[in-house]
């Protein structure tokens, strides 16, 4: 067809330009339309490398710095993402190299995001080489999850706080083993992390609200700069609150690896409080004021025994043994070992009742839910579901 040739006439020109509007819309080589009316994979972005306007929507995977180089930690600059179709991709080959222009980098860039690697990420713009790799360029949109926001708004709209009574749809009205069972369905249903994605996980979920540069430690109650994680004596780790001897599960993903009761602590009182179960005395905590600890047990300061009781509860509702991982449960023993049980369950319950979530714990929940792994602890939406479970 020679395009060159523009007719006179009216409906010559007509005919030119729906001629023209069909063979933008039906790509080479891609099945399916790759206008940006329509979301493409990775895949699809990268068979269609023209030039042509597209919505591609795909999993971050880091910062891309060179051909074949995509960064995963360490960021140094907010110019550009590495998209891929699967969260856990490692082939350079399959990921789309997106260039974050300066209308976006302050949502969507890496060095001052990084808890956006594994979230799904939607832009819009040009399929055309970057750093001579599959790339889109010259952003027009981009937001988070499925759906493109046009400019020049790049900032996405938080997402509602509170609970989620659609969430929650199917436990409504139920008690008891149907609560239970009904609750066990919705909450499995998740994201899962890497171990080492925790660590921008917790940056984000545990931020201090005084100081975005610091989180909270757990057990301690102290403000420490995000920078600050690692092995160090006065560094910050993770803590798993649900010991993960407990069930043997380690750091694998799964239990391991749930956000939901990994917290931010100092390294020797992580270390101090080891694989206990929880209860109530002891010897004071040099360094977590107001915790307690004696050969078998340890015993959270007042401001998070709720918080401490909530983790448990979730993860014995979450982890019920049928997806290949140990039926968590906890009890009243504080001599568990390395069962799948932890205690002491009256006590966990007490503290229920006497720390309600505030609303640290409450932003925490909510940015689990919306950023990190899709799914929410109801022991914080609703404490009063921990009594008409274990009574």
């Amino acid at each position: 067809m020679n395009m060159k040739r523009v007719t006179r006439s009216r409906s010559g020109r007509m005919f030119a330009a729906v001629v023209l509007a069909v063979a933008v819309a039906i790509p080479l080589g891609v099945t399916g339309a790759a206008s940006a009316a329509t979301t493409l994979t990775v895949a699809q972005a990268l068979a269609a490398q023209d030039g042509r306007t597209a919505t591609v929507t795909g999993y971050v995977i880091g910062q891309p710095t060179a051909t074949d180089t995509v960064l995963t930690s360490g960021f140094t600059a907010d110019t550009a993402i590495a998209i891929a179709d699967q969260a856990g991709e490692t082939g350079t080959a399959r990921m789309l190299y997106v260039q974050v222009t300066a209308a976006w980098r302050s949502t969507f860039g890496l060095l001052g995001n990084p808890s956006l690697r594994g979230r799904q990420v939607t832009a819009t713009g040009a399929l055309t080489a970057y750093f001579s790799h599959g790339g889109l360029k010259n952003p027009s949109a981009m937001s988070l999850g499925g759906g493109a926001t046009p400019s020049p708004s790049p900032t996405p709209t938080p997402a509602p706080t509170g609970t989620p009574d659609a969430y929650y749809a199917a436990a409504a009205g139920k008690t008891g083993p149907a609560l239970r069972t009904a609750l066990h369905g919705i909450i499995r249903v998740q994201t899962k992390l890497s171990y080492d994605q925790v660590w921008d996980a917790l940056k984000d979920t545990d931020q201090d609200p005084a100081n975005p540069a610091n989180v909270i430690l757990l057990y301690s109650g102290r403000s420490q700069s995000k920078s600050s994680n690692g092995g160090g004596a006065n560094d910050w780790n993770r803590e798993h609150v649900w010991a993960k001897s407990h069930g043997d599960f380690g750091t694998a993903t799964g239990p391991g690896t749930d956000v939901h009761h990994l917290r931010p602590e100092d390294v020797s009182v992580n270390s101090l409080r080891g694989n206990k179960d929880f209860d109530a005395g002891g010897g004071a905590v040099a360094e977590a004021p107001g915790c307690y600890t004696d050969a078998d047990s340890f015993e959270p300061r007042d401001a998070v025994k709720g918080d401490v009781a909530r983790m448990i509860l979730y993860m014995a509702i979450r982890y019920e043994g049928g997806d290949g991982w140990p039926d968590l449960e906890p009890n009243d023993s504080v001599s568990n070992g390395s069962a799948p049980r932890l205690g002491r369950l009256s006590k966990l319950l007490a503290w229920n009742d006497q720390d309600p979530p505030d609303a640290f714990e409450q932003r925490r929940n909510q940015r689990i839910y919306e950023r990190w792994q899709g799914n929410r602890n109801p022991f914080v939406d609703h404490p009063e579901w921990a009594r008409s479970i274990w009574g």
